[in-house]
């Protein structure tokens, strides 16, 4: 579908829908106070007095999944002595949750695949919270916490389809090539190690070439240029990266398969195990919650740390306390600095040479995250049922979660509906990264409702009838895009300076659950041990 007839095809549907006027939806912006961190941007507080001085063993400087691993590494390690300082009013960064109408929903990241064996940190942790446990022998997963069927499907060509590629009323030569692809990704996968997280994998020359490489330039090489395959690659990197396959390196784009459950053509390996996912009605925020919780009155949210600084003794940080309205300064023997790199590079004092070059090589793209309640059930189109993941095909944005479905009653209710739009780079959004952070910050919210609208209701025209409040959540620097390149330049760089740790999922150029706990977790050890 071309983009003047996708969004044709939107303003119809909301003008069958009785809603060629403004919708009369309630609405606007959450979860983000943006303010603070231009704040921080701006200088705001660097040279305020401090109203109060107080210490601890280690202050851990962001409250991201990457802070609460280290918070959490800590306790483990019997160290009870942390200050867990956050910027926003509830820890969790990206991962977060929310309620819209009384039902929880999702603010961001909304799941976690079962993680590999690379990734035993986080395994540790699942089996921590309950959430998997060896039986004869075997790891087992608690049923109630893995996503529920049927989980994904694509509106293409007018009805609904199950999974996400492409397939319905395709010729044999896009077949073709998705086979080609699969065979591709599994040759990859032999030849080389794509770890999660990435730390437990050598830059292998193989793995550097390909990271050189845009993964459009990637597929281009290999004579894969079918749009339907190029639509869901790019979907699959906007997702994951926040940025399109002509903005992302092939590293990036096969890592997407490598790493996790391949790629499986129609027809073949149709009996290969694919990977779970574990979801929860409000995302990943069900994880942050859990990781929060034992900090108590350790973990200090509104603060904006505005200069961290390695003294004789130990390390100082200055925060501007949002409540108090004042700056507190902590005096610690460590610090683990879980901030964006960019962000440690501008509060840091004297910098080292490897946090400066991360900051200047690492991208971010804008996201958001738009949550709208719906009074009641939704008709559907024909096809696949309705599902976790439901996605259009031809859109900007990459569909909808429904908050409800994991729900084990299936009386017809009210829900949510978590809608995700990414505003980096790509074939669908050509600006660049910051006119597209421009756009996320100047827009009112009723731009949002509307693109929304217009584009749910091509499957769904009811929605706007059926629609009562909206809620958008904005990530001005919502993940590290992995441009070309960025793999070799970031890869071997240090991740301590001095009494300094450093710990984020920007040290891995691309920003998942599994890559930001792990480096907390380790960041938080190596704290415990000194």
């Amino acid at each position: 579908m071309r983009r003047r007839d996708f969004l044709g095809a939107g303003a119809g549907a909301l003008a069958l829908a009785g809603c060629d006027a403004t919708p009369d939806i309630e609405g606007g912006f959450t979860g983000i106070d943006v303010a603070r961190g231009h704040a921080l941007r701006d200088g705001r507080w660097r040279d305020a007095p401090p109203a109060e001085t107080r210490r601890t063993r280690v202050v851990i400087v962001g409250g991201g999944v990457a802070g609460l691993a280290a918070a959490r590494a800590l306790r483990l390690a019997g160290v009870d002595d942390v200050a867990l300082l956050e910027l926003e009013d509830e820890a969790g960064g990206n991962a977060r949750g929310g309620r819209v109408g009384g039902i929880a929903c999702p603010l961001g990241a909304h799941y976690l695949p079962t993680p590999g064996d690379d990734a035993r940190e986080v395994q540790d942790l699942l089996e921590e919270l309950g959430l998997r446990r060896r039986v004869a022998g075997r790891w087992e997963y608690d049923e109630r916490h893995l996503c529920h069927s049927p989980q994904e499907r694509l509106f293409f060509r007018g009805e609904w389809q199950d999974g996400l590629l492409p397939l319905h009323g395709v010729d044999e030569a896009t077949l073709a090539q998705y086979r080609r692809f699969a065979r591709r990704v599994d040759a990859l996968r032999r030849a080389a190690h794509f770890a999660i997280p990435t730390l437990r994998a050598p830059l292998a020359p193989l793995l550097l070439e390909l990271d050189a490489l845009p993964f459009a330039a990637w597929l281009d090489r290999e004579g894969l240029s079918d749009p339907h395959l190029r639509w869901y690659l790019d979907y699959c990197c906007r997702d994951d990266y926040g940025a399109g396959l002509a903005h992302v390196s092939a590293w990036a784009g096969l890592h997407y398969f490598a790493s996790r459950h391949g790629f499986h053509a129609p027809g073949e390996d149709d009996d290969g195990e694919r990977d779970a996912v574990l979801t929860w009605p409000e995302g990943n925020g069900w994880l942050t919650r859990r990781l929060a919780a034992p900090l108590g009155e350790r973990l200090h949210v509104g603060q904006v740390a505005v200069r961290i600084a390695e003294t004789r003794g130990g390390v100082e940080v200055d925060a501007w306390d949002a409540r108090a309205q004042r700056l507190v300064r902590w005096q610690a023997a460590q610090a683990v600095v879980a901030l964006p790199v960019f962000v440690a590079a501008r509060i840091v004092e004297g910098a080292p040479s490897f946090l400066r070059e991360a900051a200047a090589r690492v991208q971010h793209a804008p996201w958001l995250v738009a949550n709208v309640h719906l009074r009641a059930p939704l008709q559907d189109r024909p096809g696949a049922a309705p599902s976790w993941d439901n996605v259009v095909y031809g859109a900007r944005g990459l569909g909808y979660v429904d908050a409800n479905h994991q729900a084990l009653d299936p009386t017809p209710r009210a829900t949510v509906l978590s809608w995700y739009r990414p505003l980096g780079p790509s074939a669908l959004d050509g600006a660049d990264v910051a006119e597209g952070r421009r756009r996320l910050l100047d827009a009112p919210w009723t731009a949002w409702r509307d693109e929304l609208l217009a584009e749910l209701a091509v499957p769904h025209p009811d929605l706007p009838r059926l629609a009562t409040r909206i809620e958008v959540t904005r990530y001005g620097h919502a993940m590290a895009v992995p441009s070309p390149g960025l793999l070799a330049r970031i890869g071997g760089l240090p991740h301590r300076a001095g009494r300094l740790l450093f710990a984020h999922a920007d040290w891995s150029g691309y920003s998942i659950f599994e890559e930001a706990f792990t480096r907390g977790h380790l960041a938080g050890t190596l704290a415990a041990a000194a």
